[in-house]
């Protein structure tokens, strides 16, 4: 049988690659915000155009409490912005609003920024409902964003989300312990377990399981708890008397759905604050609890056969922001950040969980939202994309070859 094409076929195929090519690549080949000729019509320029989603309140930023405003959050929006923080929180809040006003008094974007503190229920509800807010970004948790995400797209809003994060750490056993260590009790301990990126599983391989914790519970013997502007505390208080009842509550839980307890769980209720000790559970994947995440420094502990079991679990959670692989083996590191790997939007390798490149797209998958902060296409989020066709031409351009013929 002859399989060679013949030269009306060969032409036929180099048609259907090239109108594939320019379906799914198109004016993506321009360079950014310009144009360049169409790829059927001579007098046509294909343009693409991004514009600020409204010249109103546009930009809100839900922030929960205890969860820094930071430039993450500010670069990408530099119009029209109202920021709706918590009311736990409010002098750093309030800080943030005055330096954004001395900036840029006297210039074009004076009064771009402004400042409201309240509760959801009253001023978040209010301008989720408000049509002339066109883009809510929120930072929360998973109920939170749900909220805003039906509400938004009832009224065909759209909304950035940053929210729960049930991060992980997995250490191989021919991962950098010293290394890991670090990172884990970085993760675990730093700011009191109250950032999105706090590592709240740890997942061991067998051989190295037993001397890891051996050496995690050391470290942790020796974190100072107190004030955090004593050069001696690694871990400052929580947030609220609420919070250390999330705390008890999140223990009391885990225990009962037979997690063991293997250091801390105590309120440090003579220290004059909301202090508590860093807590480390041994749990079971198969713990509905681990599945869900406590806003507190508590550690789930999981012990594994090998990466692809390691990876299975990391996977099992509904939320989707942050993971880390601790391994010198290329071809594992690899696998973790392929297709089949972390399903996370943030996917490091020898890096912990919290606290590594700013510089990159921040933000998760699955239920923790899908949004991107920082990074370089990270403002495409809040603007409106406009694809323009201006034919300088006497003919009517129409895709894809159509003719029809109207005197």
């Amino acid at each position: 049988m002859d399989l060679r094409f013949s030269d009306e076929d060969e032409a036929f195929r180099r048609e259907v690659r090239d109108w594939l090519a320019e379906h799914n690549v198109g004016d993506f080949a321009a360079v950014e915000g310009r144009g360049g000729p169409g790829h059927e019509h001579e007098s046509v320029e294909l343009r693409r155009e991004w514009e600020r989603v409204l010249a109103l309140s546009n930009h809100i930023v839900v922030v929960r409490p205890g969860y820094e405003l930071s430039a993450e959050h500010v670069q990408p929006a530099i119009r029209e912005r109202i920021n709706d923080l918590s009311s736990l929180t409010p002098l750093i809040s309030i800080a943030a609003q005055q330096i954004f006003h001395d900036v840029t008094a006297g210039t074009e974007a004076e009064r771009v920024f402004s400042l409201v503190i309240g509760g959801g229920s009253s001023i978040g509800e209010a301008l989720l409902a408000d049509e002339r807010v066109a883009l809510i970004q929120a930072t929360g948790s998973c109920a939170l964003g749900e909220r805003v995400s039906v509400v938004m797209a009832k009224r065909s809003g759209r909304a950035i989300l940053e929210l729960g994060g049930n991060n992980a750490v997995v250490v191989l056993a021919d991962a950098d312990l010293k290394l890991a260590l670090r990172a884990v009790v970085f993760g675990t301990v730093g700011t009191a377990g109250q950032r999105c990126t706090s590592t709240r599983r740890l997942i061991l391989h067998r051989p190295i399981a037993k001397d890891f914790m051996e050496q995690l519970t050391a470290a942790y013997r020796t974190i100072g708890i107190g004030d955090p502007l004593d050069d001696a505390t690694l871990m400052g208080p929580l947030v609220s008397q609420s919070a250390v009842e999330d705390y008890r509550e999140g223990l009391a839980e885990m225990q009962r759905q037979g997690g063991k307890l293997v250091y801390g769980g105590n309120v440090l209720a003579d220290r004059g604050g909301y202090f508590v000790e860093p807590a480390i559970v041994r749990s079971t994947v198969d713990m509905p609890i681990c599945k869900e995440e406590v806003f507190a420094p508590i550690v789930h502990v999981f012990e594994v056969e090998g990466l692809e079991e390691a990876i299975a679990v990391n996977n099992s959670v509904p939320q989707g922001l942050s993971s880390g692989l601790f391994t010198t083996n290329l071809a594992a590191a690899e696998r973790w950040l392929s297709a089949v790997g972390s399903d996370c939007g943030i996917a490091n390798v020898n890096a912990g969980t919290s606290g590594a490149e700013i510089g990159g797209a921040f933000g998760g998958e699955k239920a923790t939202g899908g949004g991107r902060q920082a990074g370089s296409d990270a403002w495409k989020g809040y603007m409106r994309r406009q694809t323009c066709t201006i034919n300088y031409g006497d003919e009517l351009p129409l895709a894809q070859g159509v003719t029809f013929p109207v005197d």
